[in-house]
């Protein structure tokens, strides 16, 4: 499964939350905007599969935070049950950044999905 389905199968159910909601922002040459993954009352939620491309999900959280006014949080899908190299690396990084992170087992996901 790809990280589209897990943000579909989430962002209501556990965090009660909005899909890829989209908010524009200024920079000294103009303007542009970004796609939050999930983002409730409180929080933005970042989410990331395990792998290398997930590594910009501190970036990617800090950024949305600093956007919207609400916490960071990052939610890293583990599809192989092992706190490889790229969810060590996530994990301490938002550790330093003060990041809540996550990790769910793809299967328990998948599980669920499967149960309803």
């Amino acid at each position: 499964m790809n990280e589209a389905y897990y943000i579909a199968m989430l962002c209501g159910a556990l965090f009660g939350g909005e899909p890829e909601v989209v908010h524009g922002f200024t920079y000294p040459s103009g303007a542009a905007s970004i796609r939050v993954d999930c983002e409730n009352a409180n929080r933005v939620i970042e989410f990331g599969l395990d792998k290398r491309s997930s590594l910009d999900s501190v970036q990617q959280a800090l950024f949305a935070a600093e956007v919207t006014g609400k916490e960071p949080v990052i939610v890293i899908i583990d599809r192989d049950g092992d706190m490889g190299r790229f969810e060590w690396r996530i994990a301490l990084a938002a550790n330093a950044a003060g990041v809540s992170v996550h990790f769910l087992p793809a299967a328990l996901v998948d599980w669920a999905a499967a149960a309803s």
